[in-house]
This record gives C-alpha cells, sequence and structure tokens, in this order.
C-alpha cells in the first residue's frame, strides 16, 4: 500500500534498514544499516532527536543536515548531488519537496521523493528500492519542465550518496589489468574525498567493481561493512567522503554515478536524464555477508538462469585462428567423449579474419574457410548432443574490412580522423541507428540460420575520443544505452539465447550489463593461480554460476607457468565450468581425468550454483580456504589451496566456514580429480579417515575449533565434500543444477 501522510519513512528487509525524515525542503537520511526493528512513534521521534547535530564554531548558524539531495543550500561543502547549469546560470540549486509515494512491504519496497528546482525548472525523483535481499538500489530521474526557460541544462554529474558513520574507516576496493582482473587494495579513510573516476567507455579491466567501507580490519566472515556499486557498462564514478564537520550527525558518505562526458547531456524543455541504479548494501557478517546479498539479489531474477549450466567447451586456446573443418570436427569428438555440453566456435570464422588485423564488422561466414557454411560443424556438434555457441564483436571494426570501406562514417571517432587503433580495431558508432539496424540484423540471421544457443560478445578495447559527428558531439552515455538496447532486441527476437559479457577478458562486468546477459568472462587468464585470486573477488558480487571458469593446458596460454592438473580442474569446478585447450593433443589419461571432472561437476552443480559462497580469513594469502555451502548448511565443498610457499612449517586448524554448529558432518576428499602433493612426509590423523569417506566430525569442531589442515606443495588444492549425517545429508541436492 501506499502511505502519504508518514512523516519517517522505513524501509526494512533480511536485517537491514533506511530511515528517512520528510522534512522541509529537502528529507534526510536519519539511518542506513542494520534494522532498528518496528519503531514505535517515540523511537521515530528519538531517532529525529538525535539527528540533530551540534552547531559548529566557524560553521553555518543552523546544524548541517544530510539530505538526501544534498548540495550547499544545506550547508554542505562535499560532492554535491548533481551540478549543472542553464546558459552559465542557476549554478546553485535550491530543491524543494514537492510530493512522496511511499510503498512499505513486508520485505523490503520502494519510496520515491520528488524534488523541483523551479529557477532551473527542473525536477528530481530519487526513488529507493529494497529488495528482499537487503539490496538498497537507488536510481534518480531529472527532467526539465516543458515550460522551462528553453536554453538547454548542461547537466554535469549526479551523484548518489548515503551516509557513513564514524566507525566505518577502512576503504576496500579493486583495481586491475587483462589477465588479472579485480585485484584488491585497502586503505585507510581519511578527511577529504577518494574518487575513482572510470573513462574506458566500459567498466574496466581496473574497475572499482564494488567499494566497501567497513570498521577496522573486517574480513571475509568478520567486521561491519558498507558497499556500492554502479551498475552501468561506462564510464563512472566512485566516491568515500570524509569532511571534517561530518555529514550531519553522520561522519562520511559513500556513493557513485555515471560519469558524465562535458556537454553530453543538455536537458532541453521536457527532455530527461535517468541515472544508472547504483546498489547499496550492509552487513554485519564481514564480506561473505555482503556477498550473499548480491547473489540473493541476482538469483531472485526473473531471467536469472534456472536450467542446469552447460559445461563448455571454447575453441580459442584449442585452435586460435587456424579454422580447419576437420580439426575441428576431431575438437567436438573429443569434447562430446568427455562430458562437454556446449560447443562455442571462437574467434576467426568470419569473413577475412585470418588474424585480428582484418574482418571485424563483416559479420558473415568466411566461404574460402568454410565453403558450406557452419552447417557442417553446427550439424555433428548438435549430432553428439550439444549445444552450439559463437564468438562475435558487434560493437568493434577492422579498418581494413568491408563494413569500414562501405560505411567510413560509422566508425566513432573525431571528424578530423580516428585516433589509434587498439588490438588493430576501432568502435562503431552504436548511437547512429543504421549502424545497430545492421548489428541487429546480422546476428539475428546467423542466430536464426544456426540455432545458435549461445554468444560470446567480446569488446576487446576501451572507448576513446567517443564522439561522432562533424561537431564531435560526446556519445560514450549513448553507446551503452544503444548496446543495452541492442542486446535487449536480439533477445526479445530469440529468448532462450544466452549471452557471455567478456571485454577482453573481464573488462565489462557490471550489473548492468548482467541484467540483459547470462554470465562474465572473469579473465582471459586460465592459469589456476591467477584464477583463484581473480575468482576469489569475483564473487563478492557474483554467484558461481553467472561466472565463467574455464580448465586450460597444463602451460598456460596467459603465464607460461606450468600448473597441475589437480588445481587446475578444482579451480575451474567453482563456476559455470568450462575447457579451453585443444583435447585432440591430450592423452588417454588426460582425457579420463577431464572426463571425471565434467562428471564430478554435473554430480555436484546443483549446490556450487545454488549455495552460500564462503572464504575464510587467513593469516596470509599463500593459502586460501573458499567453498560454497547449501542453504539449509546440509552440505558444503571446500577448496584447499596453497598458491605459493609460506614460512609456516603447517598451518594448523582451519575452521570451515558456514557449516552448522549443532550438526554432524562426514568428510570426504574427493579424489576423482588426484590428490595434491604435500609437504610433509605424512598428513594430519583425520586425512585417512576422510580418504576412505568414514571420517565423521561434530559440527562445533569444524566450525569453532576447526581441521588441521595438510601442508599441501605450491600450485596444489584439495577438494573436501561435506554432508550432514543427521537426517537432512539429501537437502543440499536442491535448486538448479
Amino acid at each position: 500500500m501506499s502511505d502519504t501522510t508518514a512523516r519517517i519513512c522505513t524501509l526494512r528487509a533480511a536485517g537491514t534498514a533506511l530511515v528517512v525524515e520528510l522534512t522541509e525542503p529537502v528529507p534526510r537520511v536519519l539511518h542506513w544499516g542494520a534494522d532498528l526493528g518496528d519503531l514505535s512513534q517515540d523511537a521515530q521521534a528519538a531517532l529525529a532527536l538525535t539527528a540533530e547535530p551540534a552547531v559548529l564554531n566557524n560553521s553555518v548558524d543552523v546544524p548541517r543536515r544530510f539530505t538526501i539531495w544534498p548540495t550547499e543550500a544545506d550547508g554542505w561543502s562535499g560532492t554535491p548531488a548533481h551540478e549543472g547549469h542553464l546558459a552559465g546560470a542557476y549554478t546553485a540549486p535550491r530543491m524543494e519537496l514537492s510530493e512522496v509515494s511511499y510503498h512499505p512491504q513486508d520485505e523490503g519496497g520502494e519510496l520515491s521523493v520528488h524534488l523541483t528546482d523551479a529557477g532551473a525548472g527542473l525536477d528530481v525523483t530519487v526513488t529507493y528500492r529494497l529488495e528482499p535481499s537487503g539490496v538498497l538500489g537507488v536510481r534518480t530521474r531529472l527532467a526539465r519542465r516543458p515550460d522551462a526557460d528553453p536554453a538547454p541544462y548542461d547537466l554535469a554529474q549526479v551523484t548518489t550518496m548515503l551516509p557513513l558513520p564514524r566507525r566505518a574507516t577502512e576503504i576496500l576496493d579493486f583495481t586491475g589489468k587483462w589477465s588479472r582482473e579485480r585485484s584488491p587494495q585497502r586503505r585507510p579513510l581519511g578527511f577529504g574525498s577518494y574518487a575513482r573516476q572510470v573513462r574506458r567507455g566500459k567498466s574496466g579491466h581496473d574497475s572499482p567493481y564494488l567499494v566497501t567501507v567497513g570498521v577496522p580490519g573486517f574480513g571475509f566472515r568478520t567486521g561491519e561493512v558498507w558497499s556500492a556499486h554502479v551498475a552501468w557498462s561506462g564510464d563512472q564514478r566512485y566516491l568515500v567522503e570524509q569532511l571534517p564537520e561530518g555529514a550531519g550527525v553522520h561522519a562520511g558518505v559513500l556513493g557513485g554515478g555515471e560519469l558524465l562526458r562535458a556537454g553530453e547531456i543538455r536537458l532541453a524543455p521536457g527532455a530527461s536524464y535517468t541515472t544508472p541504479v547504483c546498489h547499496f548494501a550492509w552487513s554485519d557478517q564481514g564480506l561473505d555477508g555482503l556477498a550473499d546479498r548480491f547473489h540473493t539479489l541476482l538469483r531472485a531474477r526473473p531471467g536469472h538462469p534456472r536450467r542446469p549450466r552447460p559445461v563448455i567447451l571454447n575453441s580459442w586456446e584449442a585452435v586460435y585462428f587456424d579454422h580447419d573443418l576437420d580439426r575441428l570436427l576431431r575438437l567436438a569428438d573429443r569434447a562430446a567423449e568427455v562430458g562437454v555440453e556446449r560447443f562455442v566456435l571462437d574467434d576467426g570464422w568470419f569473413r577475412g579474419r585470418r588474424s585480428d588485423e582484418a574482418g571485424l564488422g563483416d559479420w558473415t561466414v568466411d566461404p574460402g574457410v568454410w565453403p558450406d557454411g557452419l552447417t557442417p560443424l553446427v550439424d555433428h556438434v548438435r549430432s553428439l548432443g550439444m549445444e552450439f555457441g559463437l564468438w562475435v564483436e558487434p560493437e568493434m571494426v577492422n579498418l581494413d574490412s568491408d563494413l569500414a570501406r562501405e560505411h567510413p562514417d560509422w566508425v566513432l571517432g573525431p571528424a578530423r580522423g580516428t585516433g589509434p587503433s587498439a588490438r588493430h580495431q576501432h568502435v562503431l558508432d552504436l548511437s547512429n541507428p543504421e549502424v545497430r539496424d545492421y548489428l541487429l540484423g546480422s546476428l539475428d540471421a546467423l542466430v536464426d540460420t544456426y540455432g545458435i544457443a549461445f554468444l560470446k560478445w567480446d569488446h576487446n578495447r576501451d572507448l576513446h575520443e567517443a564522439v561522432h559527428g562533424t561537431a564531435d558531439r560526446p556519445v560514450a552515455h549513448a553507446q551503452v544505452h544503444a548496446l543495452y538496447g541492442l542486446i535487449d532486441a536480439l533477445k526479445q527476437r530469440h529468448p532462450a539465447l544466452e549471452i557471455e559479457s567478456c571485454a577482453a577478458g573481464g573488462g565489462r562486468v557490471d550489473l548492468g550489463i548482467l541484467a540483459r546477459t547470462d554470465r562474465i568472462w572473469a579473465s582471459d587468464c586460465n592459469d589456476p593461480v591467477e584464477r583463484q585470486a581473480v575468482q576469489r573477488w569475483t564473487a563478492q558480487l557474483l554467484p558461481p554460476e553467472l561466472v565463467g571458469t574455464h580448465v586450460g593446458p597444463g602451460t598456460s596460454h596467459t603465464t607460461a607457468r606450468v600448473s597441475s592438473d589437480t588445481l587446475r580442474l578444482i579451480t575451474a569446478l567453482f563456476g559455470h565450468a568450462g575447457i579451453e585447450q585443444d583435447l585432440t593433443r591430450c592423452s588417454p589419461e588426460e582425457l579420463a581425468r577431464l572426463t571425471a571432472w565434467t562428471a564430478l561437476h554435473r554430480e555436484l552443480r546443483p549446490l556450487l550454483h545454488a549455495g552460500r559462497t564462503v572464504r575464510a580469513d587467513l593469516a596470509q594469502d599463500a593459502t586460501l580456504l573458499h567453498g560454497v555451502v547449501a542453504h539449509d548448511r546440509s552440505a558444503a565443498l571446500y577448496c584447499w589451496t596453497r598458491v605459493a610457499t609460506s614460512p609456516e612449517g603447517q598451518y594448523g586448524r582451519v575452521q570451515l566456514p558456514g557449516l552448522a554448529p549443532e550438526a554432524t558432518y562426514r568428510v570426504r576428499v574427493r579424489t576423482e580429480l588426484g590428490l595434491p602433493s604435500f609437504h610433509q612426509v605424512s598428513g594430519p590423523a583425520w586425512l585417512p579417515a576422510a580418504l576412505d569417506g568414514r571420517l565423521t566430525v561434530p559440527g562445533t569442531v569444524l566450525t569453532a575449533a576447526g581441521l588441521p589442515m595438510p601442508t599441501l606443495n605450491p600450485d596444489q588444492a584439495l577438494l573436501l565434500e561435506l554432508r550432514r549425517t543427521d537426517g537432512t545429508e539429501q537437502a543440499g541436492k536442491g535448486g538448479p543444477g
């Protein structure tokens, strides 16, 4: 129901709450964080009273309030909620409350606050949507009134912000590069602004990804944390800010939004701009608590994948550009024999594509390489019981292509000429309707002709000088919306089609692209040591079933590191699994190991793709423990791995996170993928019984005392499966699988 009389509006779900007071002229945020319960009238009055700060020395003469739309009119000297001007005027907005729509629900609900700035003729609607997962989505619409001054309002920035308490003093965000995405970095929160900007036309390999601020020393399992994610696949801004005078009674702010280029958003009367959703989440259970909220949010989407995620073979590291039908038919045969369920043909199939220097944009099958089209391969793949997938990179173009020669004006860039290429390619101007129509027609024809089940949608360069036309108008914002529209239109024509977001690996991983795609490619690096880190932190936002995790050959394509079969196979088990190697060159022993791996993945898929992700807090990163635990805690699968040497001779007891202390568990070492190489004369006393599946251990011992873990050599991993033995051990098999 809608409550239009409330003065204090509360949204509550899953142990978290947002409380807003409808003060004049602009409402203020009273609280964001732990659920305060069902607030009585007295409690509401007390919360409002204690939200009034002191008047400071050498300061404005009224208490500073942190409003939902902070500006200098509030005495706010930090980053304003929005910046812009009307032909050089009306740069000091004076927002006033005009209307409120409040729809609380048992779990979550929605609050929309309508503000107006009469001077600029600007109406602002801020909508807070608290999902049952406890994730708060905030979206803002700024619109010029139809009767406003005819001059366009130049919108410079919009920043969505929520308050942080004084105890939130440590920042965690991410950086990275090609083949080493989502590398964490920590720093203390000082006074001033900590701002991250992404100017790549996509979220980028160095994306901040999820900015988290927490109490000192917060970890995976402990600590109170607040986080923000901008669900946008283009230029972005993230902000953590703390002023000496605070933010009302709060200490600082956390927020973000789209980074707008100069002149990009010019609002004529009747025009509007809508921000991307900025997702906020709070947890008192550390980073795993945050991850669980986001995983729950994503799994509740109507379009979230429900059927078992098929095991993939991708042809790239098997054949690269060497597309030979007989060789690919043999590769498909081997793939089916080891248990692959989806065969994906990577780059090299289209006209003129014998290297990465030519052909992009010409989305028809190369008749010189494929005289009968892809049909012989597609039919053979299907006859083996596998689905067929195809690699595409629709947003890009090589200048050495028929498309670029026929339509040079379709290439994004200044009128004076394009800038330097990257990977020998440039970007198509998707904001041009003719380009969108061409790409939609080409992709639609391919999917329709070959019955394609899966597109690996790549994006191998940053966007620089994203302008078009004789006046070099900026179009980075329009480019992202056009991409979204292109994917949406293709999926409307082919509802069963699945699409992977790949951008030179994990360069476009955000909830904007995942609102219309079905998984992400976490990294071009399949080196399991690097992948352990990449997947560990990708899981901070995404559940395993949305993350492509492939096993490659013994020698890594990207690092040249040689690693053990066991580590490679166990690492790739924890996601949407696949294979990235030439199976026709594998020995019978290697093929047998891969066959056992795909069978094990299918067995454990219901748990892996429906359970809670857990990560242990260990003293150093040379050893890692992570896993997935069934929601009813009846089953769990853990990976214990060593990626480097460390000084200690043995690690000692390690608590297994996520289990039920009151339960009893059967502990089993899964040996189908082989045993690791141990750095010890003999293992801990419990290990032989676990190898035979005979070990039972009370949950209190596992969760509080912990298991003394065996000492592994570097680049090794051990797989532990736990099943509850007190009558509920079958429950962990529920969920999609």
